[in-house]
């Protein structure tokens, strides 16, 4: 499989696209203004323990409290004997200090997922403290391998850390195993020491920026090609390369065209298809998304196609194209929780299993941990998919006010992006460099207070004087330039 990595830095915002042979595959959006929790520590204080929902609240200094349900308690000192096997029964009490991690970000009103279990992931394993496990990722198959990698495990480790080994471990050395766990413990003994002198709540540990998270996870030997158009993260990727040991130095290409890279690529096109709620399919029929608050749902819809079979095997047919293209959509979507697919209608129970083979077969591309379950006797698929991240419409967009949240707007920094794109394409047809920007009065004090950088890079970067006009005529979600001597609105005789 050809894999190929692009990494755009916009004003506001870091995109990472993945391709696989040819085709989007991933699509990361690492924006400066949400600050990642995910992997993070804190040392908290319980608020609030409420044994009826087997759950606490910890207060870790950031918005509403993180929400840490009893059995994400592996310290067996907070845990206390039960007669009732259904229940846990902790020794927690308001005010008591804890050390926590983040599991989940915190989305709408409701605070992070915590877990007393922690775990520090390196680049090509994951310790675990207070652990006697040893483990293999369930992602790698070659039991040799596993066996292989499962001895460096054991010789290396040392008591109270255990081990996990990550899919990207694939083929290496001991050496560069042992370096690992080497900085991992020395990370985590220094983690503890801030602990153990500071006041709850407070961040004892602040694990890698989305950026680094995802380039971590994404580069590896199999990588043929990666593009980076900043000069920062072209050197972020190079120290990866260099510390891995990878070979792939010579695939690396610093991007320095005048024109996006992810408008070259056409990337941005295939964004704005993530945005919509129907994918047409080849054979003319049709996926409709939709995200609710409680589930994703996928409806399978024959649309143009006719087939020149019986009803039957045209329903198997597209079913089978349905579940490839709904296994790449939530990938693509970063969709999570419960999902449930609508697929065609079929009699057969033979049928139905094929599509469910097919949906586990495309599902192990996915990096996230998937559950499936086979096709019920009314074509309903049911599965799970572990939460990344927010969605791609949750990233992308938010909440518009003349609606009342019903439907959605591009955000800020995705404004600023295209703000950017406008400037490029200008700059290369036109002389005249002074500008004036007019904005909603909400995205000028936007740019010019709360992204004072972006404003002046948007200026520098593209060599134009810009004069920010608050227009409250403007929506949101849309601009307006004029010459900087004239009311002309200019905006539309450049392509965005």
């Amino acid at each position: 499989m050809k894999k190929e990595i692009y990494i755009s830095e916009g004003i506001g915002e870091t995109r990472i696209a993945v391709k696989e042979n040819g085709k989007l595959a991933e699509i990361h959006l690492d924006k400066e203004s949400r600050e990642r929790t995910v992997g993070n520590i804190y040392k908290g204080i319980v608020e609030n323990v409420i044994p009826g929902m087997q759950a606490a609240f910890v207060n870790i200094g950031r918005g509403n409290n993180a929400f840490l349900p009893f059995s994400e308690i592996s310290d067996s000192e907070l845990i206390a004997d039960s007669k009732n096997s259904k229940e846990i029964n902790v020794l927690l009490k308001q005010g008591q200090e804890i050390v926590v991690q983040v599991i989940k970000e915190p989305f709408d009103n409701k605070g992070a997922r915590i877990t007393t279990e922690l775990s520090i992931a390196g680049r090509f394993i994951v310790i675990v403290p207070n652990s006697k496990y040893v483990g293999v990722s369930k992602k790698m198959r070659d039991k040799y391998e596993r066996r292989r990698l499962k001895k460096i495990a054991f010789d290396i480790k040392k008591h109270g850390l255990g081990i996990i080994i990550r899919t990207v471990a694939e083929g290496k050395t001991e050496k560069q195993i042992q370096n690992d766990y080497n900085n991992l413990e020395k990370k985590y003994n220094q983690l503890m020491k801030v602990a153990e002198e500071s006041t709850a709540p407070t961040l004892i540990h602040n694990d890698l920026e989305m950026t680094s998270s995802v380039l971590r996870d994404l580069i590896s030997d199999k990588v043929e090609k990666i593009v980076v158009d900043s000069k920062e993260n072209f050197k972020k990727v190079q120290k990866i390369i260099k510390e891995d040991s990878l070979e792939i130095s010579d695939s690396i290409e610093h991007y320095k065209k005048r024109a996006p890279l992810f408008k070259q690529e056409k990337i941005d096109d295939e964004i704005v298809k993530l945005l919509r709620n129907k994918v047409w399919l080849k054979s003319g029929a049709y996926l409709i998304v939709e995200k609710t608050e409680a589930m994703v749902v996928v409806d399978v819809n024959s649309g143009k196609f006719v087939g020149k079979k019986k009803h039957e095997d045209n329903s198997l047919k597209i079913n089978l194209e349905a579940a490839k293209e709904v296994a790449k959509q939530l990938r693509l979507r970063h969709l999570s929780g419960l999902i449930l697919i609508d697929f065609i209608d079929m009699t057969s129970a033979e049928n139905r299993k094929k599509i469910y083979l097919e949906m586990k077969k495309e599902l192990k591309k996915d990096r996230a941990k998937v559950a499936v379950s086979e096709i019920s006797e009314f074509g309903v698929l049911e599965m799970t998919r572990e939460r990344t991240g927010l969605s791609i419409v949750d990233s992308l967009t938010e909440p518009c006010d003349s609606c009342r949240g019903i439907g959605r707007i591009i955000s800020k920094d995705t404004l600023l992006t295209r703000i950017d794109y406008w400037l490029r394409d200008y700059k290369q047809q036109n002389k005249d460099l002074r500008l004036k920007l007019y904005l909603n009065p909400e995205i000028a004090h936007y740019l010019k207070k709360e992204q004072k950088k972006a404003y002046i890079s948007l200026m520098w970067q593209n060599f134009v004087y810009l004069k920010v006009i608050e227009d409250a005529q403007i929506p949101k979600n849309q601009f307006k330039f004029t010459k900087i001597n004239d009311t002309q609105d200019i905006t539309t005789q450049i392509g965005t």
